[in-house]
């Protein structure tokens, strides 16, 4: 979550009159021509209740001025669901998931999409497995980095921490929530940076890095800036190697936040799983390419020996004994609820046929964009249905963070972002297509950026030159 600050320091608190004036006359419970009530404070609890509809109408009519989910395609997170998932979802947030003694049958639901994961991540023993649900792959990546962390810890109980600081290797386009990790749990980060047209880790440069030291290597099935899969075959092969030159046995973390639940349908052949003994621990986002609203991620591990026993908490004063390893203790039921939903709902093959049809938007689009003629691109969308692109080395009118503000002059949230170390030199738009995401918008999209592209030709020069330019890089 964003971190905020209070009451904003330029905006006084409004005045009586326009507190009253706030309000529209029909919010009156009963005559629009009655007397009214001003509107409560801003920043400070009213005095006294309103009535439910004019709360309501006051908090719905400020979202409006929010963005359309449906057109950020900036984002990874799902923004459509059919209506019986939402029916579902409505029938148990209030159902507190830790609470397993109270709500069996929820705890039940989340022991199955647990198995069926273990199953699709080709776990060589679904049944020694073991995982939880969180509240999305940021919180999921958290336990995983602290699996890995205490595992180290375990072997070198005589140097850690008096004598030896554990380090993570990674490449330097994982998302922030491994850096909130590494910082937050005192973590050295060692990132493999970016070279030339490679945009993600090196397998070779990631074991360099490797020493007695690391507690793990993190490899993602699915690159938040361009898209890409990391090769986490070619990481395990190249730490086997490590170990038969050093001894170091390094595991290996799978930041499967999209991927994972994109390649086991569309890339079978693609060997980054459980499959690969090395990779001791999987995460996912179900509220991405899972298909459910926000607010559900996953971790697995290969089996209990994976997951040190003494992380797990067990607590009886809920009502019965239940093991719990999360970083939240209190969270709604509702999304693991709809995971299942859409476990259920889909299958494979419907997996499938959802995760094709975005790809193939994706496809279409990213080749759309490029006969414009304007843009090059760096991904195409053939892995996660996502592809990233910027402007030809003959445009020099205008750059992407140009076409990222004129776009959203059009209702279409498209990020504009510099890559970080050694590509900072690099500055790219990012094309998320998910599910609900169709061909028909799409089609849109490229004919406002044609009606754009002249506007944009016109220009003396890009007009970020004369400003700072703030990144918007979303996750």
């Amino acid at each position: 979550m964003a971190l905020h600050r209070g009451a904003h320091p330029h905006q006084d608190e409004p005045t009586e009159e326009r507190r009253r004036l706030a309000l529209n006359p029909f919010f009156g419970e009963a005559d629009p021509a009655a007397g009214m009530e001003s509107a409560p404070p801003r920043h400070r609890l009213p005095d006294g209740p309103l009535p439910p509809s004019t709360a309501y109408r006051l908090v719905h009519d400020e979202l409006m001025l929010d963005g359309n989910s449906r057109l950020n395609l900036a984002t990874f997170v799902t923004t459509w669901m059919e209506p019986q998932a939402g029916v579902l979802m409505g029938e148990c947030r209030d159902k507190n998931m830790i609470d397993k003694d109270e709500y069996p049958r929820t705890a039940e639901l989340e022991r199955r999409c647990v198995a069926m994961l273990a199953d699709l991540w080709n776990a060589p023993d679904p049944a020694a497995a073991v995982g939880c649900s969180t509240t999305g792959s940021s919180e999921a990546c958290m336990l995983a980095g602290l699996a890995l962390k205490r595992r180290w810890a375990n072997r070198n109980a005589d140097r850690y921490p008096a004598t030896a600081r554990p380090n993570l290797v990674m490449g330097i386009n994982v998302q922030v929530c491994w850096e909130k990790f590494c910082t937050f749990w005192e973590v050295e980060a060692r990132q493999v940076p970016m070279e030339g047209g490679r945009f993600h880790l090196d397998p070779q440069a990631a074991a360099e890095l490797c020493d007695e030291n690391t507690i793990g290597v993190v490899g993602i099935l699915g690159s938040t800036f361009d898209g890409s899969y990391e090769p986490i075959a070619e990481l395990c092969a190249a730490l086997d190697d490590l170990q038969e030159r050093t001894g170091l046995d390094i595991p290996v973390h799978v930041d499967g936040a999209s991927g994972a639940m994109v390649a086991p349908f569309l890339d079978e052949d693609v060997v980054w799983d459980f499959r690969l003994p090395r990779v001791s621990s999987v995460n996912t986002s179900g509220h991405k390419y899972g298909l459910v609203y926000p607010g559900v991620g996953w971790a697995l591990w290969r089996s209990a020996a994976e997951l040190p026993e003494e992380l797990v908490f067990r607590v009886n004063y809920l009502g019965g004994d239940m093991p719990t390893f999360a970083l939240n203790f209190s969270r709604p039921g509702a999304q693991v609820v709809a995971q299942y939903y859409t476990f259920l709902r889909l299958g494979r093959e419907g997996y499938r046929a959802v995760q094709q049809a975005s790809r193939d938007v994706a496809g279409g689009l990213a080749r759309a964009i490029e006969e414009l003629g304007d843009f090059q691109l760096l991904t195409r969308g053939d892995e996660l249905p996502v592809f990233a692109f910027t402007t030809t080395p003959e445009v020099g009118a205008y750059d992407v963070f140009d076409v990222s503000r004129r776009l959203r002059e059009h209702g279409w949230l498209v990020p504009a972002y510099t890559f970080p170390a050694n590509r900072q030199d690099l500055s790219v738009l990012r094309v998320v297509c998910r599910n609900g995401f169709s061909a028909d918008l799409g089609e849109l999209l490229v004919e406002d950026l044609r009606v754009l592209l002249p506007e944009l030709r016109a220009q003396r020069h890009p007009l970020s030159h004369d400003r700072p330019v703030p990144t918007s890089f979303h996750h």
